[in-house]
């Protein structure tokens, strides 16, 4: 039988399809090696305030197809205020948690490479729909994402081309354009703009008066809401003054302010639609679904093993173990390989 004889869970970060099943599997290969699991609610938050709740079959039960998080979450950040960070060490003690598994994205996972150094046991199960988490080729929610982003793409492409519009499409994407990258590509866009790239309007509007020159009145642009122009045009809605606990300024506006500029440039007219949370919502692929049940389950066999510290992760079509602090210490770009083939269609 294992040392750890009590497992806690949480969630933390934006909500993403795929965390009920890992939640599920998390559950059920835990009890199936007879350590009781107890649900943090709502991420950090629920750790510092003693907010949990036991997990046993009943409770996650059905949860596989849902979309969202049983256990709630939040972005709060423990090592903000001291008390907190006490209080949260009191807490691991004081619920008789031998281990946590965290499932979250760079500023969950963050926390955790922070409590393992402190001897916490911790593993970690990577979560973002932006797929920008190193040490694993993909993350559960991003292959919904980009099939929600790409169903919007297809719809869009037939009210453009009856009403000979340019379309932008704004999805999710703060420091790097996997979702629009992706999400463009499967859906035919004709310019694709992110993060890892500053944009020239010049250049932008010259595609789409090409496209116009050879008879395509109409024009899909996918923009990630992290984009940057070249010239250094501020995008319009950035509030620094709002910022989350780990100090992120919510994003917004690129895709109106990229929509205000071309029709200007190029007296065409052009509509915007902002995908936002649409892209978080809902039921999981089956992709993530399975991917989240294989997290999960390995989640739970390294807290077995005694191997903390460590997230799991997908390498190639195996899962595997990485180290936490590795995993958190740089940011996924997107392949410049990729984003070049899908420059290839542009215009």
């Amino acid at each position: 039988m294992s040392p750890v004889r009590q497992l806690g869970v949480l969630t933390g970060g934006g909500d993403c399809p795929g965390l009920n099943p890992v939640i599920r599997a998390v559950t059920r290969r835990a009890l199936q090696a007879q350590v009781k699991v107890l649900g943090i609610r709502n991420g950090w938050k629920g750790l510092i305030e003693a907010d949990v709740v036991p997990l046993n079959l009943e409770s996650v039960s059905g949860i596989l197809p849902k979309g969202g998080t049983i256990l709630g979450t939040s972005r709060t950040n423990p090592y903000k205020r001291p008390e907190d960070h006490a209080r949260l060490l009191e807490n691991i003690k004081r619920l008789q948690l031998d281990a946590l598994i965290a499932i979250g994205g760079e500023d969950t996972l963050g926390v955790a490479t922070k409590l393992s150094k402190e001897g916490i046991k911790v593993v970690g199960v990577p979560k973002t729909i932006d797929n920008d988490l190193s040490a694993t080729d993909y993350t559960f929610g991003f292959d919904t994402a980009v099939n929600i982003a790409m169903e919007a793409i297809d719809r869009l492409h037939t009210t453009a081309e009856s009403h000979h519009r340019i379309m932008v499409a704004e999805v999710m994407g703060r420091h790097a354009g996997w979702i629009a990258t992706a999400a463009g590509i499967a859906g035919g866009a004709d310019v694709i703009l992110i993060p890892e790239e500053l944009i020239d309007l010049d250049a932008v509007c010259e595609l789409i008066k090409k496209r116009h020159a050879r008879g395509k009145d109409f024009s899909i642009i996918v923009v990630a809401e992290g984009a940057q122009f070249k010239d250094g045009t501020p995008v319009a809605e950035k509030r620094p003054e709002r910022v989350d606990e780990f100090g992120h300024v919510r994003l917004g506006g690129i895709g109106h302010l990229l929509g205000q500029l071309i029709e200007q440039r190029t007296g065409y007219e052009t509509r915007v639609t902002v995908l936002g949370h649409l892209q978080r919502g809902g039921s999981p692929t089956a992709f993530d679904r399975i991917l989240g049940t294989r997290f999960g389950v390995k989640a739970v066999e390294l807290v077995l093993e005694g191997q903390f510290g460590y997230m799991v992760s997908l390498q190639g079509n195996e899962i595997r173990a990485f180290p936490l602090e590795q995993a958190t210490g740089k940011l996924k770009t997107v392949d410049m390989d990729l984003y070049n083939i899908a420059k290839i269609f542009f215009g």
